[in-house]
């Protein structure tokens, strides 16, 4: 090869040849950097689309080939690559095994997208390498009809771009009546007939340059020898039913024609483009034909293949409207390979299995992919699971699998799997309360099996036994079976315990109520004996929290006095200046002391520690920006002072202004609503700031606390930014003090470093399909405004916050004294 360029270049230079060795260097470490990249990370889009095109431009064909299909296991290719792909192979490679091959290739690319030249370019390889097709034997004529219908059902509605299939199908069938013998009037009659049909149907459909399809039309009609005037426009001498079709069909055309030119602009942003055609498929939908919104939506997936919002109004969509199972099968297939990371795909893809009565190995097989996926929240791996454990109830129940047999084996699997996994990440959550109270209620419904059922409770008591409800979950299911020995043992165990707000009062009474109702007098004696003491420890407790909370607000009012005072006599004696630098240093450091001291004692009083654990959780919560906000009219930005505002915690994400003013809609006095995002990506964080106009419409807002939003129970507290900011240096100073000492609370050893993060980890999949991926995923390409900029991948650190454990361990009634009088 060098001595060719050598012979037609004989005044080459050694120069050049240096240049070419440089660029041969530098795009082998290219190969190995982007190489290296994609053993760390098999998602990573950006470095399999920069491998394909340097090994294209390397003229490595067999490692191109196998970058190829290793990019298409991860991804769908854009229709460009599927074109690029199979026109390089067919430029490399002939004859019958390279004809399949190549079909191959584009029957990928038109199911993985819509699109009109790769249908095209499919077409016209059929009729160009396929010898049956160009010899127009039977069985090739067959075939070429049979794609290019199949064309037209994917894009011949397309209304920017559908007339190019249909005109190469007119132009097909013009080339098969050319073969046919003259002396053969049948044949040719029947493919004549089979032309005027195809313009028919093209004159009916709303597609660009439609009066160009007429012309060429009218022309046949005269080349067939009826009369009519080829070279107007008009629909003279057409036939009524073809005249009446082409009318709608341009009306229609015309309604569309400026959506049309809205989702072509090339000037557009992604995200006005993204709007225009949202505006068109609402368009579309108001029309009511399914068929054509369908398209319009393959269109809009092909331009934002990402997009997680359109895959999910897409296929919300198909599941209302289309009772087709292989479609709707189809689009969720690439939907979930496209955004994987969406967790509600999964779960709508195993309805819809489910719905389209799909056997129990296709849905076992989707639901164990699922499994290698990484979802953004733990809430979305239980919904996962729990979709898995219904649709396997319901099919059990009904009997309807006739091949698989299926027991209630695979639902104790489901569970068990689902709680190893979930566990050490949303313990003490209502979630897995959720999870566990319903396979407990399976295990001794369906399953019969009443010894399990409690072993279930068991299990999720030594998870979260600081959890009321789970006890109380528990308790109600031993009470419905008529258990009432079991259920008065359960609380024996749990009346001692210590629970969140109010609950150790809470279980107490309960106790007693449910002695009245179900047990002797000598029972509920006996249960008065034991909680007696108990309420009264309890009560003791709270008036020490009482105590403190009132000298603190107390001290809060008299500092700033004291301080006015203090600050008056330094003005009046102006002594400040004259002091010497000796005595400056001892009184910062008297100060410094007393601070110390005071700060020693607030740490030994377990309240304050709860209280201020409290308010620095607050203080985290906050974004930076929450107390400034832009205004739209005047450009500026609007600071708030959260001088009458309610701090709301653990909101659903789908919460919007609209949602918060009506939960408050019974208090008043609401001004305002702001509700924190994340800056980069726009998301709410389950976070929000309430402004009232008064003290009184805050109170009440306040006493709204752990009530129901959207099936979330709110946290509802008062604002203080700056006394969240000092209680927050508190705190950290305690920590520091205590690090070698127990909690006053005889509670977890502050000795023990607190845990800021936790590994998260994508579900262990069984052996068949186990399988992990790589650091993360990072789309870059046309449309990705829609993605996740981060998706985490199995086995890599999220860093999942852990709060400080407390000591289960509950205190006699001498011990619990000793510990009020200490402090």
């Amino acid at each position: 090869m060098n001595s060719e360029n050598e012979a037609q270049n004989p005044n080459k230079s050694p120069i050049s040849d240096d240049s070419d060795s440089e660029s041969d260097i530098e795009e082998e470490s290219q190969l190995g950097t982007l190489k290296s990249k994609l053993l760390l990370n098999p998602y990573d889009y950006d470095a399999h689309v920069q491998l394909i095109k340097l090994l294209r431009k390397m003229g490595e064909i067999e490692k191109l080939k196998e970058a190829r299909e290793a990019m298409s296991a991860m991804f769908p290719l854009t229709p460009a690559m599927w074109q690029q792909w199979a026109l390089d192979e067919a430029s490399l490679h002939s004859g019958p095994e390279a004809l399949a091959a190549i079909e191959k290739l584009y029957e990928q690319g038109v199911h993985d997208y819509v699109s009109v030249p790769l249908w095209c370019d499919y077409l016209n390889y059929i009729q160009e390498c396929d010898p049956s097709v160009r010899g127009c034997s039977i069985d090739g004529i067959s075939k070429a009809r049979h794609l290019f219908e199949r064309a037209l059902t994917a894009a011949g509605l397309h209304v920017a771009e559908g007339n190019k299939i249909w005109d190469a199908y007119r132009e097909f069938e013009r080339a098969i009546l050319l073969t046919i013998d003259e002396t053969d009037l049948k044949a040719k009659e029947s493919q004549i007939q089979r032309i005027q049909n195809i313009f028919h149907r093209q004159l009916s459909i709303p597609l660009l340059d439609l009066r160009s399809t007429l012309l060429a039309y009218k022309a046949w009609e005269v080349e067939q020898g009826n009369v009519l005037d080829a070279e107007s426009s008009d629909v003279d001498g057409v036939s009524p039913n073809v005249a009446s079709a082409y009318q709608k069909a341009l009306e229609m055309y015309s309604a569309r024609v400026q959506h049309e030119e809205q989702v072509s602009r090339s000037d557009a942003s992604d995200v006005e483009k993204f709007q225009n055609f949202m505006n068109y498929l609402k368009f579309e939908k108001s029309v009511g034909d399914p068929t054509r919104v369908q398209v319009l939506y393959e269109r809009a997936i092909t331009e934002f293949p990402v997009s997680t919002d359109l895959w999910l109004d897409y296929t919300q969509y198909l599941d209302r409207t289309l009772k087709v199972g292989n479609v709707i099968r189809d689009v969720y297939a690439r939907a979930t390979k496209s955004c994987p990371w969406v967790g509600e795909l999964w779960v709508r893809y195993l309805l819809s299995l489910e719905r389209g009565r799909a056997p129990e190995k296709m849905i076992s097989h989707v639901y164990e992919k699922s499994l290698t996926c990484t979802f953004s929240t733990f809430e979305e791996y239980l919904e996962l699971f729990l979709t898995r454990v219904d649709g396997l109830r319901r099919r059990i129940l009904s009997g309807f699998e006739a091949e698989d047999v299926l027991d209630y084996s695979l639902i104790r699997g489901t569970f068990q799997y689902a709680s190893d996994y979930l566990s050490p990440h949303i313990k003490n959550s209502e979630g897995l309360l959720r999870l566990h109270a319903y396979w407990a209620r399976l295990e001794n419904n369906l399953g019969k099996d009443l010894v399990a059922a409690r072993g279930v409770w068991e299990r999720l008591l030594k998870i979260s036994g600081t959890m009321l409800e789970a006890w109380q979950g528990y308790i109600a299911m031993e009470i419905e079976l008529g258990h009432v020995n079991e259920a008065r043992a359960i609380y024996k165990k749990c009346y001692s315990k210590r629970f969140a707000g109010t609950g150790s009062e809470e279980i107490c009474h309960s106790w007693l109520r449910f002695e009245k109702e179900y047990g002797t007098l000598e029972d509920f004696d006996h249960a008065v004996q034991k909680v007696t003491p108990r309420l009264e420890e309890l009560q003791l407790y709270r008036r020490q929290q009482e105590s403190v909370a009132s000298t603190s607000i107390t001290d809060q009012r008299e500092k700033p006095i004291k301080k006015s005072v203090r600050e008056k006599r330094k003005g009046d004696l102006n002594t400040a200046d004259e002091q010497s630098p000796a005595k400056r240093q001892k009184k910062i450091a008297q100060t410094q002391n007393m601070g110390y001291e005071k700060e020693k004692d607030q740490v030994q009083n377990p309240a304050f520690m709860k209280e201020a654990e409290k308010v620095k959780s607050n203080a985290e919560g906050a974004d930076d920006t929450h107390g400034k906000q832009m205004d739209s009219q005047t450009g500026k930005m609007k600071v708030y002072t959260d001088q009458c505002t309610a701090f709301i915690s653990n909101l659903n994400f789908k919460t919007n202004e609209g949602d918060l003013r009506r939960f408050f809609s019974d208090v008043g006095g609401l001004v305002s609503i702001r509700i924190l995002r994340d800056k980069f990506t726009g998301k709410s964080r389950g976070l929000a700031y309430v402004d009232f106009s008064n003290d009184e419409y805050l109170n009440e807002a306040i006493a709204k606390n752990k009530q129901t939003l959207l099936g979330k129970k709110l946290s509802i507290t008062r604002s203080d930014p700056k006394r969240s900011k000092k209680n927050n240096q508190v705190v950290s100073k305690d920590h520091a003090q205590t690090g070698n000492q127990s909690g006053s609370n005889g509670g977890s050893k502050t000795g023990q470093s607190v845990e800021t993060s936790k590994e998260s980890q994508a579900p262990r999949n069984p052996p068949s399909t186990a399988h992990k991926r790589a650091e993360s995923v990072e789309l870059k390409r046309k449309n990705t405004f829609a993605v996740p900029r981060n998706v985490r991948p199995l086995g890599q650190p999220a860093n999942l916050s852990k709060p400080l454990e407390e000591d289960g361990k509950s205190k006699t009634n001498d011990e619990f004294r000793k510990m009020f009088i200490k402090g």
